[in-house]
């Protein structure tokens, strides 16, 4: 494999800019930044950061959408040799405060349409001591992003940042207790992006779609940092709705497409009698969580592109592993690690399971996180001997393909005997009703737990839950068998399109839940 150096964000974007300078960087809406322009109004921001105080060791959070002031407030940020704190743009302010608070960030970069968010976030957080606000506000003691763009009086500051320092500090969804800090580094994002570039075959001439927020560990490394190492043009998107996507695929002729397994369905099954010419696309990747084999193959078919699956945690800045692109892929599977990215396959006592066993997947490499932020506990038990310990159970076949078959957490056991659940969702996501199935453990007093499936149907189309048991009788061992189907019009999501299951047991608990079929 080529030799990838270690090297920091700030010398990416720089080294792209001196290379490209007049090549599109970013475009948002009706305004494009070149290379030049782009790094030009980094350096203004760091110059204006610096002058307000803000410095190296220092935490920045930064509360945008997909916009230009997102990645020049992320820029900058490093350019100082501080640390990126992005913030979900759709958590409330008990949420933000704890990350805020928890991170010790100081400087707030934020959008005006966050105003009521800000305003409150200010009171929640007294360590915030300068908010940044682009756009008019009607808020106090705010400085005006726009006017921090001025080009500096003098050189621009650099802070002699080491690859091994801390880039950013994403948290994770806290699916149980309080989010975690995962502290990203220079090295581990720049190498990380570095080797998806060699994965996918990225260059320059590419035309990102940057839909997938990039306040998210996803879209950070593949929507922005990816495109800016390899000095290709990323479209920035706002927001997620599926026909303006589409606009944006075939208007702005884009040639990569990343995006969740619920953009695709969206997509898939959208009704419109507009036939998008899709020509220049030549690459969608979908990842965040698992990705039915239908929807993969029925969004190819409609729209005449290529689909390639992976998987990463944030921990692990994220991307560890990617289907091929030269059509060796293998549908269903998150296919093989990225080239300098280690993986295993363990049990309990992290022991290597033989090919075609399930086990925890356990990652190492230079893209692997620093540690848990103010956590030195947590990372004990997440990072052993290197390896970090995803949680995630999954399989690898003499090829050396993964497949991600469930989540230790999510597991159920039913008289002793493992149930995992993507097992049991891929066999009913075979019913041509079915638009999407999930399946959950709920309490058994005398086996433990039993298998429950919720079920979102095709438009104009019906089923019902004894249909959905006989099949699986087919295709199952009679532990695995669904005792519990309900039917939902939606189901709960994290913003990243992964369906909440945290939700759903919940929701089964309250309810008691009603049996609908008995095995």
């Amino acid at each position: 494999m080529p030799e990838h150096a270690p090297k920091t964000l700030t010398t990416c974007l720089y080294a792209s800019a001196q290379r490209l300078p007049d090549q599109p960087a970013i475009s948002f809406e009706d305004r494009t930044f070149t290379y030049r322009e782009l790094a030009q109004a980094v350096s203004a921001l760091a110059a204006s950061l610096a002058e307000m105080g803000v410095g190296a060791g220092q935490r920045v959070a930064i509360l945008f959408p997909n916009c230009p002031q997102f990645v020049i407030s992320y820029f900058a940020t490093l350019q100082l040799g501080a640390t990126v704190v992005p913030l979900h743009c759709l958590q409330g302010p008990e949420e933000l405060s704890y990350i805020v608070t928890n991170s010790g960030a100081e400087t707030l970069i934020a959008l005006n349409v966050f105003d009521p968010l800000i305003d409150a976030l200010r009171k929640m957080s007294p360590g915030i001591k300068r908010s940044i606000v682009s756009g008019e506000t009607t808020l106090q003691d705010c400085v005006c992003f726009e006017q921090m763009l001025r080009p500096p009086s003098g050189p621009p500051p650099f802070h002699d940042t080491q690859p091994d320092d801390v880039a950013a500090l994403i948290y994770t969804s806290g699916t149980t207790g309080q989010p975690k800090g995962a502290m990203l580094t220079h090295d581990n994002l720049a190498f990380d992006a570095d080797v998806c570039r060699v994965a996918i075959g990225v260059h320059e001439e590419d035309v990102f779609a940057s839909v997938l927020p990039l306040f998210h560990s996803f879209g950070a490394t593949v929507c922005m940092i990816l495109p800016i190492v390899c000095g290709a043009h990323a479209v920035l998107i706002p927001k997620f709705a599926p026909l303006s996507v589409l606009e944006t695929l075939e208007n702005r002729r884009c040639s990569v497409f990343a995006g969740v397994p619920s953009m695709y369905a969206v997509m898939l099954q959208m009704k419109t009698d507009r036939v998008f010419d899709l020509g220049a696309l030549r690459l969608t990747v979908s990842g965040g969580a698992a990705l039915p084999d239908h929807v993969l193959l029925g969004f190819e078919e409609r729209y005449n592109v290529n689909m390639i699956e992976g998987y990463g945690p944030t921990e692990a800045a994220p991307v560890v592993s990617v289907n091929p692109i030269d059509g060796t892929r293998r549908i269903g599977t998150i296919g093989l690690p990225l080239p300098g990215v280690e993986v295993s396959i363990v049990d309990d006592d992290l022991n290597e399971v033989p090919v075609d066993t399930p086990g925890e997947l356990c990652v190492r490499g230079r893209n692997v996180m620093a540690g848990y932020w103010d956590d030195p506990e947590r990372t004990a038990e997440t990072i052993v001997d290197g390896w970090l310990l995803t949680g995630d159970v999954a399989t690898r076949d003499t090829d050396g393909f993964l497949r991600i078959v469930d989540r230790k957490k999510d597991m159920i056991i039913v008289g002793g005997m493992n149930v995992y659940s993507r097992e049991v969702e891929d066999v009913i996501n075979t019913l041509d009703e079915v638009a999407e199935a999930v399946v959950i453990g709920v309490p058994n007093r005398l086996r433990g737990e039993d298998v429950k499936a919720i079920i979102c149907l095709r438009e104009n189309t019906g089923l019902d839950a004894p249909t959905v048991i006989a099949h699986c009788k087919e295709h199952l061992a009679n532990y695995k068998v669904p005792r519990f189907v309900e039917f939902l019009a939606d189901l709960p999501r994290s913003p990243m399109g992964k369906v909440l299951k945290r939700v759903l047991r919940e929701d089964a608990a309250a309810a008691n839940c009603s049996l609908s079929s008995d095995v």
